[in-house]
C-alpha cells in the first residue's frame, strides 16, 4: 500500500517537472545554508578557542583567591611546591607554566611609556603561547641572559628602539612600594594580530621578575593546557576542586573571559533563528507547490471521492507528495551542503584581523562537517515539509465530489 502511494505521489510529482524542480532545488539550499552556517559556527567556535588559549591564555589558569579582580603584587599563589608536584603528575595536564605580573614603567633615551611587565619561563612559556612564534626581528630569548626583554612592535615604534637598543624598566615591589629599576637589551620584538599585546606588553625571565618585585621564589599565576580542550567544559571533573585549595581557585578560559563564552552562546541562538527564517520560508513554498499540483487535478479528486474514497485516503495522498518532495530536496540540499561545506572546510574563510569580544582572529576559519548535520538538519527538513502539508492535505479532505468538479470546469 504505501509503495503504491509513493509511485503515486512521485508520479504526481513529475506531472510539472518545472515547478517540482523549482520548488526541490529552493528547499534544498535552505538544508545547504543550515550545514553550512552550523559548520561555520563549528569553525569558528573552534578558531576563537583556539585563538584566545594558544596565544597566551591557556586552557585554565591557577592563581590565589581576588588575584584576578585586584591584580595585587602580593597575592601570589600559596603552597607553590605542592600545587606543581600534583600538575606535574595530572593525566589531563600537557604543559604548565609559571608566570608573573606587574604594572611598570619602561623607558628609552626617546621616550617612555606604561607596560604590563611579564616574567616567564623561556622552556615552558613556548608550550602555553605563541610569543616565540610571533618574533618578527631577534631572537625570543638569548641563551642564558637574564637581562633580555622581548617587545611588541607597537611598543618599539613608540620608544623608538630596535634590537640590540637598551631600555630601563621600573616597577613597585610588593609590600614595601619602592621602585626597582633594571636595564634590559631588546632581544626579540614579537606582533600579533591583538595590537593591546603589541602596544602593552613585554617579557622577561621570570627570575629576574621575581627579583623586581621582591617576591622571593613565588609567581601570580600558573597557565594550563589540557591534553584536550573539552575539560575545559567538564565541570564535574576533581582537577577543578583539587587545585581550588589552599587560597587559590583555578579558572578555565571560559570563566576568565566570559565575553568570549557570550557570544558563542549567541552564535548558536542565531543559527537557531536562521534555521526558523529559512524553514518558514520552505513551508510557504510547500504550500504553494502543493496546492497548484491539487488545483490542477480538482476533477481527479472529485472522481475519488465520488466512488468512495475516504477523507483521510485524500490526506495521505498529499502527504505522500510532501514526503517525497522533502525525500527530493533532502537528497539535493545534502549534496549541495557538503560540496560547499566541503570547499569551504580545505580552503577556508579568511577572516583575520576581525576582533570579536576582545579576541582578535587570527587563522583562516575552517567550518567542520560532522554525521549530525546530515541527520538532524534533513530530519527537520522532512518533519516540517510533512507539517506543511498537514493544511493542503485537510483541504482536500474536506471537500465533496460536486465542490471538487465544478471547480474543475
Amino acid at each position: 500500500m504505501f509503495f503504491i502511494l509513493f509511485k503515486l505521489a512521485w508520479r504526481n510529482l513529475l506531472r510539472n517537472k518545472r515547478r517540482t524542480i523549482i520548488a526541490s532545488i529552493a528547499i534544498g539550499i535552505g538544508l545547504a545554508a543550515l550545514i553550512f552556517v552550523d559548520a561555520l559556527m563549528i569553525g569558528m567556535t573552534q578558531n576563537m578557542i583556539k585563538t584566545a588559549t594558544a596565544s597566551f591564555l591557556g586552557d585554565a589558569q591557577i592563581h590565589r583567591k581576588g588575584y584576578q579582580d585586584e591584580q595585587e603584587l602580593s597575592l601570589t599563589i600559596q603552597e607553590l611546591d605542592k600545587v606543581t608536584a600534583k600538575l606535574a603528575k595530572e593525566a589531563i595536564v600537557h604543559y604548565f607554566t609559571r608566570r608573573t605580573f606587574s604594572l611598570g614603567m619602561i623607558t628609552s633615551p626617546a621616550n617612555v611609556s606604561a607596560v604590563n611587565l611579564i616574567g616567564v619561563q623561556p622552556s615552558t612559556e613556548r608550550y602555553l603561547s605563541q610569543i616565540d612564534d610571533a618574533i618578527t626581528k631577534g631572537v625570543y630569548f638569548k641563551d642564558n641572559d637574564s637581562r633580555d626583554i622581548i617587545i611588541g612592535t607597537k611598543l618599539a615604534e613608540n620608544l623608538e628602539i630596535g634590537i640590540e637598543d637598551r631600555v630601563v624598566v621600573t616597577v613597585a615591589q610588593s609590600g614595601s612600594g619602592e621602585l626597582s629599576q633594571e636595564g634590559f637589551r631588546v632581544s626579540g620584538i614579537f606582533h600579533f594580530v591583538d595590537e593591546a599585546m603589541n602596544s602593552g606588553m613585554a617579557f622577561v625571565r621570570i627570575k629576574k621578575a621575581q627579583q623586581m618585585f621582591a617576591i622571593g621564589d613565588n609567581v601570580h599565576e600558573i597557565a594550563i593546557k589540557f591534553t584536550s580542550t573539552a575539560y575545559t567544559q567538564e565541570r564535574e571533573l576533581p582537577f577543578w576542586k583539587t587545585y581550588s585549595q589552599y587560597g587559590n581557585e583555578v579558572l578555565s578560559w571560559a570563566e576568565i573571559l566570559p565575553q568570549l563564552k557570550i557570544i558563542l552562546d549567541m552564535s548558536k541562538y542565531s543559527k537557531y533563528i536562521m534555521g526558523v527564517v529559512l524553514f518558514g520560508v520552505v513551508i510557504f513554498g510547500i504550500i504553494n507547490t502543493l496546492f497548484m499540483s491539487l488545483y490542477e487535478r480538482m476533477f481527479e479528486f472529485g472522481v475519488l471521492r465520488a466512488v468512495g474514497t475516504r477523507p483521510v485516503g485524500m490526506a495521505r495522498i498529499i502527504l505522500f507528495e510532501a514526503g517525497t518532495l522533502a525525500i527530493v530536496s533532502i537528497a539535493i540540499g545534502s549534496i549541495i551542503g557538503f560540496g560547499i561545506t566541503a570547499l569551504f572546510a580545505h580552503l577556508g574563510l579568511n577572516y583575520t584581523g576581525i576582533e570579536m569580544m576582545g579576541v582578535t582572529i587570527q587563522e583562516y576559519i575552517f567550518p567542520v562537517l560532522n554525521i549530525q548535520q546530515f541527520i538532524l538538519y534533513p530530519a527537520a527538513v522532512f518533519l516540517f515539509t510533512i507539517i506543511a502539508g498537514l493544511y493542503p492535505a485537510w483541504h482536500v479532505a474536506k471537500m465533496t465530489p460536486v465542490d471538487a468538479m465544478r471547480r474543475s470546469f
